[in-house]
C-alpha cells in the first residue's frame, strides 16, 4: 500500500455544499473620538489604519479563514471589487 497517497477528498456533491455562507472582508479599522464621529456627514472621509496595498482579512463569523489582496475585476462595463486569496488559514486544529 502506498503511504504517500493523498487522503480521500470529501464528497463535494452533498446538499450541504449548496448552502451559501457570508464572508466578511476586513479592509481596516478606524478609532475616531466620539466628538469626531458625531461630526461625520455625507461626504465625510473616515481614515482607516491600513493602506490600499495592505493585505485584507477574510472571516466567516468571527473566524479568520484567509488573507488576501484587493483587486478590481472588470465585468462588462462595470468594475467590481474582489479579493485574491494569498493565504488560507489552517483550520485543522480548531474546534
Amino acid at each position: 500500500m502506498d503511504e504517500t497517497a493523498a487522503a480521500p477528498r470529501p464528497k463535494t456533491d452533498t446538499p450541504l455544499t449548496q448552502v451559501p455562507i457570508e464572508i466578511t472582508v476586513s479592509v481596516g479599522r478606524a478609532r475616531p473620538l466620539v466628538r469626531d464621529l458625531l461630526k461625520l456627514d455625507e461626504g465625510s472621509v473616515l481614515t482607516l489604519d491600513k493602506s490600499l496595498d495592505d493585505p485584507v482579512e477574510l472571516f466567516v463569523g468571527d473566524r479568520l479563514i484567509g488573507i488576501g489582496v484587493l483587486e478590481v475585476v472588470e465585468e462588462g462595463e462595470a468594475a467590481r471589487l474582489a479579493v485574491r486569496l494569498t493565504e488560507v488559514a489552517d483550520m485543522s486544529g480548531r474546534s
